[in-house]
């Protein structure tokens, strides 16, 4: 029952290192099921979702040693099949478990997910592409029952939108299955890729994988690995619209500029300098930033996990811009939020149109998921007095040390206890 405090005015300068990504780490610890033995990944960010993943793995059987940036995870010949509720709420990529599960086991049975309030996630890629593979799957009592009475079996997967969930659970299925399995316009984002390398690690045959059509030849069993997660993209742009809001001057280390392209090129286009390093990049604003506008689209595009960043980016900008969110369409919920800084924001379906000032103002707020808690935070930097983030466990799932981070760069900022948390908690 933490928030953070944050006060304005804020010119964050320095450098900050990422660490291993969210929305990776948490796939590769799946795919550690897939093989016997033990398996390490390095690189692995202090979030709660990995501690709510790896509390997951146990129940399954698994022994997982978590010491900081390093997971081991012992993986038994014969594993658990259920993924119960309590943790699955908590987070969707639990629902990563299930293409392993039923690869390994012939059944698996895994509670329907929470995770973020962005809007509906639904299921039906996952389950249409795992019938393909000659699965059978039905839902009762809150659970997903996934069961291959006779295997699995390579078929051709052709996805209507190119999920990153459905993609990686065919991917984690297909390795184990019998013959040829193709998924066709899959994925394209570079966690795809780090768990194609890992997969690749423990022996499985992957084509394609970064492109629309990947390609896998089932083999009859895997072999543990140790394998390094790809730097967080999404925490090195957050950080890259932290030095564009307040005017900064930030060096981020342990990043691929590759990955964040576009991200990169609208920083420029608002008036950034950006520049490569040899392990990241710099990011560079003097004066107030132009607004620019964004349309979100699954990778290469504009990724929606950007979006209360440009969001709060453009509410400071000069001009005004239009941003349209194509993913998620409970994404602008936290808008209300920002408004309550001072922002100058309508809504009309899935466009959202901000009009730039050239300060925000402190209040408290509310983050509504992971994204949103941090472009609050950094709204909050732009803002005349102080403003207070509650639900801060939200961030917590996605940011490792984000509270020390931006210190280390100049902010004033704290964690401390919520008062109004705890009298609703009584």
């Amino acid at each position: 029952m933490e928030r953070i405090r944050v006060a304005g005015s804020a010119r964050l300068a320095g450098e900050v290192t990422v660490t291993g990504a969210k929305n990776s780490v948490l796939k590769l610890m799946a795919a550690a099921l897939l093989a016997p033995g033990r398996t390490t990944i390095t690189e692995v960010p202090a979030i709660l979702d990995v501690d709510v993943m790896a509390e997951l793995l146990r129940r399954l059987g698994c022994d997982v040693d978590h010491a900081p940036g390093r997971l081991a995870i012992d993986v038994p010949q014969e594993i658990g099949d259920e993924a119960d509720y309590d943790l699955v709420r908590r987070l969707r990529a639990s629902i990563a478990v299930l293409g392993p599960l039923l690869a390994r086991c012939g059944e698996a049975r895994v509670a329907l997910p929470g995770g973020d309030n962005i809007g509906s996630r639904g299921l039906d890629l996952h389950v249409a592409g795992l019938q393909k593979l000659g699965a059978e799957l039905d839902s009762e009592h809150g659970f997903l029952i996934a069961r291959a009475p006779h295997g699995l079996v390579g078929a051709a997967v052709w996805l209507d939108f190119p999920s990153v969930g459905a993609t990686e659970n065919l991917m984690m299925a297909g390795v184990l299955a019998r013959g040829t399995t193709v998924i066709d316009n899959a994925a394209r984002e570079p966690e795809i890729v780090d768990l194609s390398r890992m997969l690749q690690g423990m022996g499985a045959k992957v084509d394609g994988a970064g492109s629309s059509t990947i390609e896998i030849q089932g083999v009859t069993a895997l072999s543990p690995t140790t394998h390094a997660t790809v730097p967080d993209r999404i925490v090195a742009g957050t950080f890259a619209m932290a030095a564009v809001m307040t005017r900064g001057d930030i060096e981020i280390h342990n990043a691929r500029p590759e990955h964040l392209e576009l991200v990169l090129d609208r920083l420029v286009g608002c008036g950034a300098a950006v520049s490569e390093l040899d392990d990241g990049f710099h990011v560079e604003m003097n004066g107030r930033p132009s607004a620019v506008d964004v349309v979100t689209l699954p990778y290469p595009g504009f990724s929606t996990d950007f979006l209360p960043m440009i969001i709060g980016m453009n509410a400071v900008a000069e001009g005004a811009a239009m941003v349209t969110e194509n993913v998620f369409e409970g994404r602008f919920r936290f808008i209300q939020e920002l408004v309550r800084l001072g922002a100058d924001i309508r809504t009309d379906g899935h466009h959202a149109v901000i009009r730039g000032r050239e300060r925000l103002s402190g209040a408290p707020v509310e983050a509504t998921d992971i994204r949103a808690g941090a472009g609050l935070v950094l709204a909050g930097l732009v803002a005349e007095g102080v403003t207070t983030v509650s639900e801060l466990h939200h961030i917590d799932r996605g940011y490792a040390g984000f509270v020390e981070q931006l210190q280390a760069l100049g902010a004033d900022v704290v964690r401390e206890p919520d008062p109004n948390a705890a009298v609703f908690g009584a």
